[in-house]
């Protein structure tokens, strides 16, 4: 039993005041250009135009949307348009689409939505940060929470998680961490040296760049540095997991993804921050020696045996004190942000991004605060 295929739409034009419609005008039928062919027919202006659709086999809505518009070019042109043999059901179709047609023309376009203003702008800036606040706030409260259950049961910590976080964020940054020490460590000394040797006290670049490098250099850059590499690292692999719901499967799993997912990370940069911040200082107050010894002509021993009257263990336990805070910011931001994440990629490449801006902001406020407090306190 074979099954009759009916013809594709077609259009002919046997005058230049006549059209032949056949075929299946429906949306299976309709072939590809149609619309364009409808542009490529030329009706002669100003004359009555006879269209003959007594040949159309099928006509549902797409076939007369594309037939509304045929007749509507051609009354465009200015002359009468007489269709002809197209069969009842049909036409009920087509005055049905003609009239929704004229309504969508004669519908009013939306009125552009307003700009919002400056004080709106600004409102509305203040609700969303008030929001993300007390969020974050809940984040570190949920956090504490977990880590406190896991204190009381250790068997809950995932130590080789954590050891996996602490090469990640602590090991593979020697490399970057140290160079960028290093070079802080020269830049110091070098803008320092033209103003030491106007005034013959080369010696007091000692005291310079190691004041300088281990109670705020130092931990900073380590921090900065860990905050674009490991911060964003734990927001896009957060974020990555919660829209693929990863998460979610945890959940049903009955894992808390906190337990999982933050205090590894927590930990491990807890660890690893210190002792990056170590490796800054040695490298950073090398740089430093080799700069004064090429501009201020100060010896290695002549240098270290100044370092040691210079710079006192207090100096040096401030700034690997300031490590440990600086670390669980990155890390809590950082997660907080990957489990914001809403959306597809494109979201997460946003909450990484706010990740990495605030890590960075918030440690460099805590920095300050840390500075306030220790002139307080007189260390």
């Amino acid at each position: 039993m074979h099954t009759q295929t009916l013809p594709p739409a077609a259009i002919a034009q046997p005058t230049p005041q006549s059209l032949v419609l056949s075929g299946t005008w429906t949306a299976a039928g309709l072939q590809a250009g149609m619309l364009q062919q409808l542009d490529a027919l030329q009706p002669a202006a100003g004359d009555a135009f006879q269209v003959d659709a007594a040949q159309v086999a099928a006509l549902d809505s797409a076939g007369a949307w594309v037939l509304q518009k045929l007749l509507l070019r051609l009354r465009s042109q200015g002359g009468a348009v007489d269709l002809q043999g197209l069969g009842a059901p049909f036409s009920r179709l087509l005055d049905f689409v003609a009239q929704q047609v004229a309504d969508q023309a004669r519908k009013p376009l939306p009125p552009p939505a307003p700009q919002p203003g400056v004080l709106e702008s600004v409102g509305r800036s203040t609700v969303e940060a008030a929001e993300q606040a007390v969020a974050l706030l809940g984040f570190i409260g949920e956090t504490a929470v977990a880590l406190a259950r896991c204190a009381v049961q250790p068997r809950r910590f995932r130590w080789r998680s954590v050891l996996v976080n602490i090469r990640i964020a602590g090991f593979d940054a020697l490399p970057i961490v140290g160079l960028l020490a290093f070079l802080l460590g020269i830049v110091v000394a070098y803008q320092s040296a033209d103003q030491l040797r106007q005034y013959g006290a080369n010696i007091f670049i000692v005291d310079i760049v190691g004041l300088s490098m281990l109670r705020e250099f130092a931990p900073l850059i380590a921090a900065i540095i860990v905050a674009g590499r490991s911060g964003s690292a734990y927001a896009a692999q957060i974020g990555t997991m919660v829209v693929t719901e990863e998460v979610d499967a945890l959940r049903t799993l009955g894992i808390a993804p906190v337990e999982l997912l933050v205090l590894p990370k927590l930990i491990a940069l807890v660890v690893a921050l210190p002792l990056l911040t170590v490796f800054a200082d040695v490298l950073s107050v090398l740089g430093g020696m080799v700069m004064a010894r090429a501009q201020l002509d100060v010896g290695f021993a002549e240098f270290l045996d100044r370092f040691v009257k210079a710079v006192s263990a207090t100096s040096y336990m401030v700034g690997v004190g300031k490590a440990p805070v600086f670390a669980a910011i990155i890390a809590v931001v950082g997660c907080f942000q990957g489990f914001r994440t809403r959306g597809g990629a494109e979201s997460v490449g946003r909450q990484t991004t706010r990740s990495v801006v605030q890590s960075i902001f918030l440690v460099i406020v805590a920095d300050a605060l840390f500075s306030i407090i220790f002139s307080v306190l007189d260390l």
